[in-house]
């Protein structure tokens, strides 16, 4: 059963480099006080074919629902993993089509920051 847990949103915005532009995706929050802006991204940093799924999933939108995704399976040694994936999703105003990407924590600090978001 998916989850968008406490309707966090997934925000992008445009950033050139080398006279190309791109998009930085992000969710803003604050723990404990603290205004945190951590970054996410396609789950294989590699493949640059991620940022364009993710262009397809927000359109004309400059924000996304952040869904959580639980799993579980049972590894080559028999063992259970269990855990949460996390998506970005939208929904067609016109059509009611969804579209979703997965996505993770660009860096170790983002991915800390988001697990103490999603802990409040």
């Amino acid at each position: 059963m998916a989850n968008n847990k406490n309707n966090i949103k997934v925000e992008r915005a445009p950033f050139e480099y080398n006279g190309k532009s791109y998009f930085d995706y992000f969710i803003c929050g604050n723990i404990r006080g603290t205004d945190v802006k951590i970054k996410v991204g396609p789950p294989d940093a590699k493949d640059k074919g991620g940022y364009t799924v993710l262009d397809i999933v927000y359109g004309n939108e400059d924000k996304a629902d952040f869904i959580t995704e639980p799993y579980e399976f049972t590894n080559g040694e028999g063992k259970k993993v269990t855990g949460e994936k996390f998506l970005v999703r939208t929904v067609d105003k016109e059509t009611g089509e969804v579209f979703e990407c997965a996505v993770k924590p660009v860096r170790k600090s983002d991915k800390t920051l988001l697990s103490m978001l999603m802990k409040q």
